[in-house]
């Protein structure tokens, strides 16, 4: 039949998956990084998906497809639920997916201070790989790691895991540590960690980390992400977390050189 429904403009689109949280019916999926409209039949026609697009990517057409099927999104969506509800891991557990807390000497978490001018060493660690730069000359002292939990991946972390009782949560995009150099002193001192990518892992965290973040009555949410359009579907999804919780927000960009820019 000939009706109105959505098209994504691929050359467009970032995929941040804002639109993949915004289509209820589960139209939308993130395929090879890209939204993509991959059931006619289960689009309405009525484009809660297209406010959510930060670059303009969706608009409406009107072609030849499939009439919107509301009986199959129903069991669709039951089906879903219900794999989510029954999912189990292998016998035993999976040793590198068990929850643990991690013990560290001091949580508190403090304004980072002024470096101190680097010695000749440190200079010559800092400046290896840049061009004309020295080899590596010697060795310095490794700062100290802040990360108290395991799994830190949002996709592997239990829901229940003891160490998300009333916490503060840090919710990462996966480049952000590796752009800020202080990464752990700044952020993951003090937090419970998860970390992630929505363009990669191709699904929305903001389910999960609601119910993380509600279960467990968690005060605050953090989330640290990069400037770059894609970054939009982790913030999306922590906020939501947050503000379904009851729990104080922030966000804070980092760039693409290493700089808090938000």
């Amino acid at each position: 039949m000939l009706r109105k429904i959505i098209h994504i403009d691929e050359d467009a689109c970032t995929g941040c998956g804002l639109c993949v949280d915004a289509c209820h019916e589960g139209a939308i999926q993130l395929v090879g990084g890209k939204a993509k409209l991959v059931r006619d039949d289960y689009c309405d026609g009525l484009g809660d998906c297209l406010p959510s697009c930060p670059v303009d990517a969706i608009s409406f057409v009107v072609r030849e497809a499939t009439a919107y099927d509301e009986a199959a999104v129903i069991r669709a969506q039951m089906e879903r639920a219900k794999a989510e509800s029954h999912a189990t891991m292998p016998a035993g557990g999976c040793p590198g997916s068990m929850a643990k807390a991690i013990e560290r000497p001091s949580a508190e978490r403090s304004e980072p201070k002024a470096p101190n001018a680097p010695s000749p060493t440190e200079r010559t660690v800092m400046e290896a790989g840049r061009p004309g730069a020295t080899a590596f000359a010697g060795e310095r002292a490794a700062a100290p790691s802040w990360l108290s939990n395991w799994p830190c991946q949002i996709k592997l972390a239990p829901v229940n895991a003891p160490y998300f009782a009333e916490c503060d949560l840090l919710v990462a995009a996966d480049c952000c540590a590796f752009a800020y150099g202080d990464f752990h002193d700044r952020f993951i001192r003090g937090r419970v960690c998860l970390i992630g990518c929505p363009k990669l892992d191709g699904v929305s965290y903001a389910e999960k980390l609601t119910e993380i973040a509600v279960t467990n009555k968690v005060r605050s949410v953090t989330v640290v992400r990069m400037e770059v359009p894609c970054c939009g579907g982790i913030e999306h999804a922590a906020r939501t977390a947050a503000d379904a919780a009851g729990a104080t927000f922030q966000s804070v960009t980092i760039s693409t050189d290493g700089r808090i820019v938000g």
